[in-house]
C-alpha cells in the first residue's frame, strides 16, 4: 500500500520550531494519533518510524515530531524539562486541531508514555492512551543521572553522556522531574489505557507496567512484549507492538469502519448469510460479517499486515470447532466422562505421491492434519468411538464431498452473470 509522509514544522513551547512528520494512510484518516518518542531520542527513532508507518494501514494517520533541542528541533536541549515536553505535545495536539483534526489517540515510548499519560488532561478530545517501555513515575530517569548527580547538584549542570551522545543536563531538570504528580493523573486519566512493556526489558523495568495498570482506572488493557527489548530494535516486535494498538485502538479511538452493503435490509446479514468486504486499511485486510459478529482476515507479513486469521485458518478454525461440538453432542447423549475437547489442526500441501491414501496420484494434494484430545475418564472403547464420530461432524463430511459454488457477479449495475463450479475437493484429514 502507498503512504504518504509529509515533512512539517510548528513551535514548540519555547518558541522554537518543532521539526515534524505526519504519516497518512492511502485513504482518509480514521483518526490522528500523536507519538511521543523516547528520552533523548527522536521521531525517527525505529520504533517511533515503524509503529507510525504501520499504524497507517489501519487507517490511522500519526503525527510524530522531535521534542524541543532534540533531532532537527529547534532549541536548546539543556533549557527542557518535562513540563517543556508535556507543553509541546500540547502545541502538536493544538496544530493537528488546526490543520486536520485533534488526536483521539496518545501513543508513547519510555518517557514519552510518561508524557503522554500526564498530558492527556491537557487534550479533551483523546479517548484512548497506550504507553511502550514507560516509567511509572518520570522522576526514575534519576537513576541514569546518578554518577552524575553530585556534580550537577553542587555545579548547577553537568555533561552526562547518554545513549553514545553527550547532553548538559541542569538541576532544573531533576527538580522538575521529582515533582510531578505522576500517579494523581493516572489514577485520573478519564480515556483508556492500554499499557505495553516487554517483561525484560532492562532499561525500565516491568514492574513499572504493573504500577501503571494499577494505578489506573478501567478501561485498561495490559499487553506483553515477549522477548523485546526497550527500543523495539527489532522490526517484529515493532510490528507486533503496531498491530496490537490498532486493534485495540479500534475499540475506543478510531471511527467505525462503513458497513459494506449486504443483501439484507436488517443492520445485520440475514441468518446464515456471512459478507467479506476490503477494510481498505490494507493491501489484504477484510471484514466480516456473520449475523451480528465482526471478525478480520488478512495474510501474515509480507503479503499482508496480519491484522487477522488468514483465510485457511478460518477453514482449519471452521472445521475444529465442528469436531468439537459434535463429540461433546455425542458424549452429552451417552452421559459419557468428557471433561474437556482440543483440537489442534495444520493445513499444508503435499505431493500426492507421498500421500498413501490419497485417489490422486500426481500433482498435490492440500493435507489437513488434525490431532483430537480427549480429557475425562474414558475408557479405549469410548475413545475410539469419540474418534469415529469427529469424522462425521457436518464440516468434515463437506470437505470430503462434492461442492457446488453458484457464483454471481455484480458489475456496476449491469445485469449479473451466474457462474457454477463443480468442485470435487478431497481432503486427507
Amino acid at each position: 500500500m502507498s503512504r504518504q509522509s509529509e515533512r512539517l514544522e510548528f513551535t514548540g513551547s519555547q518558541g522554537s520550531p518543532l521539526a515534524a512528520r505526519l504519516d497518512l494512510p492511502e485513504s482518509k484518516p480514521r483518526a490522528y494519533a500523536l507519538f511521543a518518542h523516547c528520552f533523548t531520542c527522536s521521531k525517527d527513532v525505529l520504533a517511533a518510524a515503524r509503529i507510525s508507518r504501520a499504524l497507517t494501514d489501519f487507517g490511522i494517520a500519526v503525527l510524530r515530531f522531535d521534542f524541543t533541542g532534540l533531532g532537527q528541533s529547534g532549541g536548546d536541549f539543556a533549557n527542557t524539562n518535562f513540563s517543556s515536553n508535556i507543553e509541546d505535545l500540547v502545541n502538536a495536539a493544538n496544530y493537528l486541531r488546526e490543520h486536520h483534526a485533534a488526536p483521539s489517540l496518545l501513543i508513547g515510548h519510555s518517557l514519552g508514555g510518561a508524557a503522554v499519560l500526564a498530558v492527556t488532561h491537557r487534550i479533551p478530545e483523546v479517548r484512548a492512551v497506550a504507553t511502550i517501555g514507560a516509567p511509572a513515575d518520570p522522576d526514575h530517569l534519576a537513576h541514569l543521572l546518578r554518577e552524575s548527580r553530585a556534580e550537577i547538584e553542587a555545579c548547577g549542570e553537568a555533561e552526562v553522556e547518554l545513549s553514545g551522545r553527550t547532553f548538559r543536563i541542569r538541576r532544573q531538570f531533576l527538580d522538575d522531574i521529582a515533582a510531578q504528580p505522576q500517579a494523581e493523573r493516572i489514577r485520573n486519566l478519564g480515556a483508556a489505557l492500554l499499557v505495553m512493556h516487554s517483561p525484560t526489558d532492562t532499561t525500565v523495568d516491568a514492574d513499572n507496567a504493573r504500577r501503571i495498570y494499577e494505578a489506573a482506572r478501567h478501561p485498561k488493557s495490559f499487553v506483553a512484549l515477549d522477548g523485546a527489548d526497550h527500543l523495539l530494535t527489532k522490526p517484529a516486535d515493532a510490528a507486533y507492538a503496531a498491530a496490537m494498538l490498532a486493534t485495540w485502538a479500534g475499540r475506543y479511538a478510531v471511527a467505525p469502519l462503513p458497513e459494506p452493503a449486504a443483501s439484507s435490509t436488517s443492520e445485520d446479514p440475514a441468518e446464515g448469510l456471512v459478507v467479506v468486504a476490503e477494510t481498505g486499511t490494507g493491501a489484504f485486510a477484510q471484514r466480516i460479517m456473520i449475523g451480528r459478529h465482526r471478525l478480520a482476515a488478512d495474510e501474515p507479513a509480507p503479503i499482508g499486515t496480519d491484522s487477522g486469521p488468514s483465510p485457511y485458518d478460518f477453514l482449519l478454525a471452521g472445521l475444529g470447532a465442528c469436531t468439537s461440538m459434535t463429540v461433546r453432542m455425542y458424549a452429552e447423549r451417552k452421559k459419557w466422562p468428557l471433561e474437556k475437547v482440543t483440537v489442534s489442526l495444520r493445513h499444508s500441501r503435499i505431493h500426492a505421491q507421498d500421500c498413501s491414501n490419497c485417489e490422486t496420484e500426481t500433482g498435490q494434494v492440500d493435507r489437513i492434519e488434525r490431532v483430537i484430545r480427549f480429557d475425562g475418564d474414558l475408557d479405549d472403547e469410548q475413545r475410539q468411538r469419540l474418534r469415529e464420530i469427529a469424522d462425521k461432524c457436518p464440516v468434515h463430511r463437506t470437505l470430503h464431498s462434492e461442492i457446488v459454488i453458484d457464483t454471481t457477479v455484480v458489475d456496476d449495475g449491469r445485469g449479473p452473470t451466474t457462474i457454477s463450479d463443480d468442485l470435487d475437493v478431497g481432503v486427507q484429514a
